[in-house]
Formats: structure tokens, sequence, C-alpha cells
């Protein structure tokens, strides 16, 4: 029976553990489980000789160490740069890599499945079979709430963190600004919600940021500085085209909001240059009191 036959029979609802462990035996790996902050969620009972594998079991987490050492291999933007399963082979690893994202129900990478090249050769059914068990991961774990937590906090802690200048233009953080990327299309914008004005209810930019994230799934959310952070894609024509559509339950009329918005941008390393845009149009048009609510950058184009 081929691997994809027999990882085709592994049953879902059992948990992480019994996935991997299962997947062990037909893959002859070792087998180790990520999120996308590189903590270990669960790994197979397995003792050799990696390095990186002995310590990562251990700490039960992937140091930023290893991440900087993997960085400098270029391997983290092969990881970047792949859509399906992936070999890694360095002469710098004992072992080669089988690698694979899987994603919560709101379709965000949130975490990484890894195999070891120890007693089988990464083949073609080797490969297929791995892409299988990542969807079979998927499936596991979409009705998670940490996963699906977890998806949306990566996108906000990866926000605040470009705007804190703690992500910088590197390798080592390609993996965060690419899966904050995911689901975008073209150029981007950056919109930030004043809740000062809203004499409606008290100023709780969290609780609008949870009806903008339920209203408006399209777009990724922070809170940084008392604003309610918005990243756009220009696949809408305006980047406040899909908030407007429905003027009747607009959350910016009837909650009394001001928007921002900076012009369209595509490195995700600028962020800080297009907030500050969209803040500076936001207290330019507060300031004017011409009874708009959305105000754009000088900048727009």
């Amino acid at each position: 029976m081929s691997k994809v036959e027999q990882i085709k029979l592994l049953e879902n609802g059992k948990g992480i553990q019994y996935l991997i462990d299962a997947a062990k035996d037909i893959f002859q790996s070792p087998i180790s489980v990520l999120d996308v902050n590189y903590n270990v969620i669960a790994f197979t009972d397995s003792d050799f000789d990696d390095p990186l594998w002995k310590i990562m079991v251990s700490t039960k987490k992937l140091s930023l160490r290893a991440q900087e050492i993997l960085s400098k291999m270029h391997i983290m933007e092969d990881i970047v740069n792949t859509t399906g399963c992936l070999i890694i082979r360095n002469h710098e690893l004992k072992y080669a890599r089988m690698i694979r994202y899987f994603y919560n129900k709101e379709h965000i990478k949130v975490g990484l499945i890894g195999a070891y090249e120890l007693n089988t050769k990464f083949d073609d059914d080797c490969m297929a079979a791995f892409d299988l068990f990542a969807d079979k991961m998927t499936s596991e774990i979409q009705d998670d709430q940490y996963y699906t937590t977890l998806g949306r906090t990566f996108h906000e802690d990866t926000i605040v963190s470009i705007l804190d200048g703690v992500i910088k233009d590197s390798p080592l953080y390609a993996p965060s600004i690419q899966i904050l990327y995911d689901g975008f299309k073209d150029y981007l914008y950056v919109a930030v919600v004043d809740t000062t004005q809203n004499n409606i209810r008290q100023d709780n930019p969290v609780y609008f940021k949870n009806v903008f994230i339920n209203k408006f799934r399209s777009y990724k959310y922070a809170i940084y500085s008392g604003y309610i952070v918005i990243i756009a894609s220009s696949k809408f024509k305006q980047p406040y085209e899909e908030l407007f559509a429905d003027r009747e339950c607009d959350p910016f009329i009837t909650n009394n909001l001001f928007v921002g918005i900076s012009s369209r941008f595509e490195n995700l390393y600028k962020l800080r240059t297009y907030y500050d845009q969209a803040v500076a149009a936001l207290k330019n048009g507060l300031d004017k009191k011409d009874n708009q609510r959305v105000f754009l950058s000088n900048n727009n184009y």
C-alpha cells in the first residue's frame, strides 16, 4: 500500500499526537508540529542525532538563534515561497527536512509540520502523502479555538512589531511578513480609525475592532497607539469601498467613527511610513471639521 493510501486511512478526531505518531510509522521519520510563532505543539518520541531537533524538543521552541541559522542558509526564504510540500537539503544540515504549512478555518497559516529524512527517502510518493497529511492536520484543527485565535493574534502581533521597528527587512522575518500578506492582491492601504470622537459608546478600540473583524473579514487588524489599524488590499478599487457598501449598517456612521487612509504600497516592511501617512490624514481631516468621515492622504494616487 502506498504512503498516500495509508495517509488516507488515518482518522480525524483523535488529536494531533495520534496523527503524527501514525504518520511517523508511515514515513519512517521523526515528525514535529510547530505553530507560526515557532512554539512546539507536538512531536514524536524519536531520539536521533540532529542538534536542532534535540534543542527544539527539549525547549519546546525553535530558538531565535536557530531561526537566524536557518535564515542565513536561505531556508526561511524557501519556506516562505512554498505553496505545498517543501524538501530542504543543505550541506550544513545532517538530515533533509520535509516541511508543509497547515491552516485554520479562516485559511490562515497557523503551523508547520516537519519530517526528517532518516530511515526513508523523500520521493514523489512521500511528498504527495505529506501534502495529504498536512490537509489532515488542517481538518483536525478546524474547530480548535486556539488556532482560530492564533491566526488573528499573529496578524496583530506582526503589525505591531513592524510599527514598533522590531520587524525589519530581513529573511528572519520573511515568514511573518508573508503570512500577513497572504490573501491580499496587488497594492495595500493602511487605515487608522479614531474611536475617541465616538459619543455613543465609550472609547473602546477592542470593541470596534471586533465589530470590523466580524463585518469585514478581508482586512487585517491591530490596535496601536489607541487607533484601530486596518490593512486592506486594492483588490477593492478604493480601500473604503467595502466599508461603505451598505451605508445603513455602516459602523462608521452608526458609531461616529473617523478613518484616515494612506496611499497605496506594496512593501509591508514599510508599513510604518504609510501608517504615519494615514494618521496625518486623519488628524488633518478632523481639524477641518467638514463633515467627512473618510480622509485620504495627500499622497494618494
